[in-house]
């Protein structure tokens, strides 16, 4: 879903002020019927927008950009303090790019920014792993590595958070790996890779065990990586990415659609003699379950790009691996069930 006045600005020539005004002024109309709201949310796969009766067709291509955001910028379009952005950084030309995520003012590495909002949520809402190095005050405990082996749930999380966010409690999944690359006593690095993307999600886990990161970077998101591109500088993805990626929401996008077309049979009329069971397995709860990323074939390890969510490797907290074949390339594994 995105506003009326962005679904315009994204597919035809207009800026989102000249959006904007063709609404107000009556020109658009939706399914026939004029809308003068330029906020309303519409379906980009589904909407029947047209402008003075020429219709606004989706493309169904779009670009994604990689870029090794620097510490100091936030990641929003403005900032009432006079922060700087990315977006002063990054040329005009990805002005109306959505960032995936977020990195946090202090935060640097790998942010990808797309121009199509459907993509940018598929992705946002996956459980693909984001890899991060990160260096924190003090020495890794047993008990932190319990954490990121079995996850942790607490009762108050604003340890690590924005000094004016909300106490609250929150839920942390397992990290799919770690690895702890230095122990001093007085500071450590360790590589961790997670599969969820919450708000300072790692500053309020380490800081729960009273641990301050100093320095976090991400170094890949879903498998594409940041290798050597400089500080401050963008990249396209590379054709193999692209596929790989636009399968992957091709998938999320087939997904969702079977969930609508079920849950509306189900609640169809001539559905009711359906078993209880039967309905109840088609709640929008019900989780797909897709095939597992590796399995224990012989294999050649092989480097992973966008795919659908998979199952991945949980943390070791007895041998501290990393858990993937990325960074433990003596194990072999195969990919979606397909030897490569």
């Amino acid at each position: 879903m995105m506003r009326l006045n962005k679904f315009i600005a994204h597919y035809t020539t207009y800026s989102r002020r000249e959006a904007d005004q063709a609404i107000l002024d009556g020109y658009v109309r939706i399914d026939g019927e004029i809308e003068k709201n330029p906020a309303l949310q519409v379906d980009e796969r589904k909407a029947d927008v047209s402008i003075s009766g020429n219709k606004v067709a989706p493309s169904d291509q779009f670009t994604v950009i990689v870029y090794n955001k620097p510490r100091g910028e936030l990641v929003t379009k403005k900032d009432p303090q006079g922060r700087k952005t990315i977006y002063d950084s990054l040329s005009k030309n990805y002005r109306h790019f959505i960032p995936v995520g977020r990195l946090d003012f202090a935060s640097e590495g790998l942010l990808l920014l797309t121009d199509a909002s459907r993509v940018a949520t598929a992705l946002m809402t996956s459980k693909m792993e984001r890899v991060y190095r990160i260096k924190i005050k003090g020495a890794v405990t047993d008990a932190m590595k319990v954490g990121m082996g079995e996850g942790l749930e607490l009762d108050d999380a604003s340890a690590g958070a924005h000094e004016h966010a909300e106490a609250g409690p929150m839920s942390f999944a397992p990290f799919y790996a770690y690895q702890v690359q230095k122990d001093q006593g007085d500071y450590s690095i360790l590589k961790v890779a997670i599969g969820e993307g919450q708000n300072r999600e790692l500053r309020r886990f380490f800081a729960h065990f009273g641990a301050e990161i100093v320095d976090l970077k991400r170094l890949s998101f879903g498998g594409i990586d940041l290798n050597n591109l400089p500080t401050g500088k963008v990249r396209f993805l590379e054709r193999a990415e692209y596929t790989s990626l636009r399968a992957f929401v091709d998938g999320i996008e087939r997904t969702t659609t079977q969930k609508e077309k079920q849950l509306k049979a189900a609640q169809s009329p001539f559905g009711k003699e359906r078993k209880k069971s039967d309905r109840d397995s088609l709640t929008t709860d019900s989780p797909i379950a897709p095939k597992p990323l590796f399995t224990r074939e012989k294999a050649a390890p092989v480097k992973r790009t966008f795919v659908k969510d998979k199952d991945k490797s949980k943390a070791n907290a007895m041998t501290d691996s990393f858990g993937t074949n990325k960074y433990n390339p003596a194990k072999k594994y195969a990919m979606g069930g397909k030897k490569k």
